[in-house]
């Protein structure tokens, strides 16, 4: 056996890497098209809001003030337990009192406002 020769014969490389590519090409495309038929990329930027809240049940009324993070819609939140929203409040942001009357354990729903979904984003 020559060494010389096997060192210089790469005759079967570049089929290997066309192979390669191809299959690679073909699962990239074959992803992309999954995506769109199934509607995955839609919901994307769908995510619920993230806030921080604090209930400060010590005080007469008891309150869910909005500390910080995202803007909150009011149409698209609601109190699942015995608070009310504020209902004359255009958005809530930082400072402002999402809910009077709140217990313990009463949490914020967000739901989307395309329907599809809905999210507990704070707890009292």
């Amino acid at each position: 056996m020559d060494i010389k020769q096997l060192i210089h014969d790469d005759d079967a490389v570049s089929p290997v890497i066309g192979v390669i590519l191809m299959v690679a090409i073909t699962v990239i495309l074959a992803a992309v098209i999954a995506s769109f038929v199934l509607g995955l990329g839609d919901s994307a930027g769908d995510a619920a809001p993230q806030v921080s809240v604090s209930c400060d049940l010590g005080s007469t009324p008891t309150t869910m003030d909005h500390d910080g993070g995202d803007e909150l819609d009011p149409s698209n939140i609601e109190i699942v337990g015995n608070g009310t929203v504020d209902g004359s409040a255009s958005n809530f942001t930082a400072g402002d009192t999402i809910a009077d009357d709140v217990d313990d354990g009463d949490q914020l729903r967000w739901d989307n406002p395309d329907g599809g979904s809905s999210s507990i984003i704070a707890e009292c």
